[in-house]
Order: C-alpha cells, then structure tokens, then sequence
C-alpha cells in the first residue's frame, strides 16, 4: 500500500495551553482535541496528519525544513503571537516549496492592532481565521486539494 500523503500541522506558542487559556477568545477545544478532530478529516481525505507544537522559534523553522525534505503535500501553521514578529519564520516560509496555510482560531483583525500584522500571510497560500477549532479542518480540507 502507497504512503498517504503527510500533511505537517505546525502550531507555535501556548497553543499547548488551548482549553484553559482565554477561553472566551481560543475556544474550550485542547490541542489533543484538535487533533482528534484532525486526523479524522485526514482519513476521510486520503492523507495523514504529523501535528506538532512549540514554544520555541527555531523548533517551527527546522519543521518547516523537514516538511520540505520530506515532500510534505502541504503545511498548516497556526504560528500563534510569532505570526506578528517572526522575520525568521517568515523567511524560512519563503525558503521552502511546501505550499502553507496560515489559520488562527481567532480573528486577529478584529483584536488589539499589533495582531493586525503577518509576517505568515505575505508568504502563505492563505489565511482562514476566526473560526475556532473548525478553523483547522477548513484548513485541512484546503490543504488536502493543494
């Protein structure tokens, strides 16, 4: 049987912490939630998920490297608050041929103005945000069809 194709989901800072931070603004759903949720949609897509998360910069950018060494069809990066001041995310986004899809479970133009900036989305293939978890299989399913 061929590999499914591998869809990276690459999730930065505190989103470790989704389900008890603010949840008025990120939703009730955990990151294992997500990922349950994810892996589901993936199946009934015909690819497979690799989800990952860190708090750390350097960590995202050598995934990032990895999802383009592997051939990786896609990759999905909710960069979290590095969204608004990684120069050396972006970078590495234009580095590699791996087409991405920015999401972010809220909608960062409707909170505070330094949030109205992306280093991601000038680099993406697109953004989906402000939909909550469901934002992640949006995502997905536009990832799958890349």
């Amino acid at each position: 049987m061929a590999t499914l194709p591998t869809i990276f989901v690459l999730n930065g800072p505190n989103l470790n912490l989704l389900g008890t931070r603010e949840p008025e603004i990120y939703g009730a759903d955990t990151l294992d939630d997500i990922a349950g949720a994810l892996e589901d949609r993936a199946r009934a897509l015909g690819v497979r998920i690799d989800m990952r998360q860190s708090n750390h910069e350097g960590h995202l950018i050598d995934w990032l490297h990895e999802a383009n060494a592997t051939g990786a069809k896609a990759v999905i990066l909710n960069a979290g608050a590095f969204t608004h001041t990684s120069i050396a995310l972006h970078d590495a986004l234009k580095s590699i041929r791996v087409p991405v899809v920015e999401v972010h479970l809220s909608n960062p133009h409707a909170r505070e103005a330094f949030r109205h900036r992306s280093f991601v989305a000038p680099v993406a293939r697109g953004t989906i945000a402000g939909f909550g978890a469901m934002g992640y299989e949006l995502a997905l399913d536009a990832a799958a069809r890349l």
